[in-house]
């Protein structure tokens, strides 16, 4: 077959790049883990103290969660960011 009539498997026949495609068995167990983390998150609402070298304050405890989330996250895109 010459290069023209070949369809060389770049593109799937009848894809259209829908939503079947962007959610992979991966992107769906990320998402569960979101909002299970977010659940337990929310439910704790108390308030708690937190030291920090120093300092001591009263907060929240799911803004402390929420917090720390955000900075794991941040982390861990960074290095998979280095990784590639």
């Amino acid at each position: 077959m010459s290069p023209s009539t070949s369809t060389g498997g770049s593109k799937k026949s009848g894809s259209g790049g829908g939503i079947r495609d962007a959610m992979t068995p991966g992107r769906v167990a990320v998402a569960a883990l979101v909002v299970l983390a977010l659940v337990f998150i929310f439910e704790n609402t108390g308030n708690t103290k937190i030291r920090l070298l120093i300092p001591e304050v009263t907060l929240p405890l799911w803004m402390a969660l929420l917090g720390m989330g955000v900075i794991g996250a941040l982390c861990g895109a960074y290095f998979m960011r280095r990784r590639k």
